[in-house]
């Protein structure tokens, strides 16, 4: 069962990532999954697609490498790599033309085939800075913190 649960978060990437398929997600994601990112909680299929929209609308060649996948039982983790070209203002940001990379890990748990519930946590910090090309000094986000470097 982990080898095909991780072939499943593969495919996940690979369809919905890679080639862009917008239908995979309802292939792949159970009705009433919850995945949580950045403090919020999305539930399925509806829950998803206006994430998967912003970011369509954003980039364009995007390209989800693996580095490293572990499975036991119904869990799979994901340690990935990802580069894309910001082509579009789908995050309210003017289109830089540049190539961007960030990376990041993803859990899922997978019940029947899909994933009922996931946990992403990826460098959006880093992408944005490069989208912005505002270098953040230590000094800058000491003085954000609060504490002195």
């Amino acid at each position: 069962m982990s080898e095909a649960n991780k072939q499943l978060a593969k495919r996940w990437f690979e369809e919905v990532w890679n080639k862009g398929r917008r239908e995979a997600i309802s292939e792949i994601l159970a009705p009433d999954a919850e995945i949580r990112e950045s403090g919020e909680i999305v539930k399925g299929p509806e829950g998803f697609y206006p994430f998967f929209d912003r970011m369509q609308a954003a980039f364009s060649e995007i390209h989800v490498t693996f580095q490293d996948a572990i499975a036991e039982a119904d869990m799979v983790c994901l340690r990935w790599s990802c580069s894309m070209k910001h082509t579009g203002s789908g995050l309210g940001i003017a289109p830089t033309q540049k190539t961007l990379a960030t990376t990041g890990m993803t859990m899922v748990r997978v019940a029947n085939g899909r994933f009922v519930a996931g946990w992403q946590n990826w460098d959006m910090l880093g992408l944005m800075q490069q989208m912005k090309q505002e270098p953040m000094a230590p000094t800058y986000i000491a003085a954000k913190v609060g504490k002195a470097v």
